[in-house]
């Protein structure tokens, strides 16, 4: 009877540890409170990049949820408040063939005009890509919705459809970063890893020597000339 049971402990014990581990809490003593970027009303914690204010009619608020619009210039927003070490939680939806992504430890420090189309600074920051994998003429992996964006493809992605909302949340801590998507964590990383550093080295940010050189800057939220959805967002530093 003792073998019969201890080998019972023994399947258990090895099946428990084959389990999918829960998405990790982070320890509430190492958290500041949550700082409310977005709370679907007020835009208060947001200005355009390069000015002072919210760009009105750029970017709009419509049933609870920030808004780019397609009929305009392209303005990223981002937060008023600067970032080092951080959690942040937000909600994303997508038009049909629409492009967005999320920066992070974002300067300003280039002009408007970024001589492509694009908003600045998408060639000097890692970008957590938002897109509609569905109608976007870019297919690759690598570059869909949920990606380190031209280096690094998601895994476990479950997306919403068009329209609807997927829950994203992106940790930075000390140099470790994750990103999570409706409950999957599809990315984790190292910045100073020889992994990553190779990545960079055979990427088109290869000619970039700085790229996201900097370890504490504004949160960026895209402005790539389609219609995207933003709500319920909200960060808090990690000390």
């Amino acid at each position: 009877m003792k073998k019969i049971l201890g080998s019972c402990l023994t399947v258990l014990l090895l099946g428990a540890c084959g389990e999918e581990k829960p998405k990790p809490k982070l320890e509430a003593s190492t958290n500041k409170d949550w700082v409310i970027i977005f709370d679907g009303n007020s835009t208060d914690a947001l200005r355009g990049y390069g000015i002072e204010d919210f760009p009105e009619g750029i970017w709009y608020v419509e049933n609870g949820a920030l808004v780019a619009s397609p009929d305009t210039t392209n303005r990223d927003l981002v937060t008023k408040q600067r970032f080092r070490n951080f959690e942040l939680e937000y909600e994303w939806a997508v038009d049909t063939a629409a492009n967005s992504g999320v920066f992070f430890h974002m300067q300003e420090d280039l002009s408007m005009e970024a001589g492509n189309g694009n908003s600045p600074n998408w060639l000097d920051n890692y970008e957590l890509q938002i897109l509609d994998d569905e109608n976007f003429y870019d297919t690759l992996a690598v570059r869909s919705a949920g990606s380190l964006y031209d280096l690094i493809e998601p895994v476990a992605k479950e997306l919403k459809p068009i329209g609807d909302f997927n829950r994203a949340r992106l940790v930075h801590n000390n140099g470790h970063v994750e990103h999570w998507l409706n409950g999957n964590k599809v990315i984790e990383f190292e910045m100073n890893s020889p992994e990553m550093k190779k990545l960079l080295n055979e990427s088109k940010f290869k000619e970039n020597p700085d790229f996201h050189s900097h370890q504490e800057g504004h949160i960026m939220f895209q402005h790539h000339g389609q219609r995207v959805y933003f709500k319920n967002i909200r960060a808090r530093e990690i000390e």
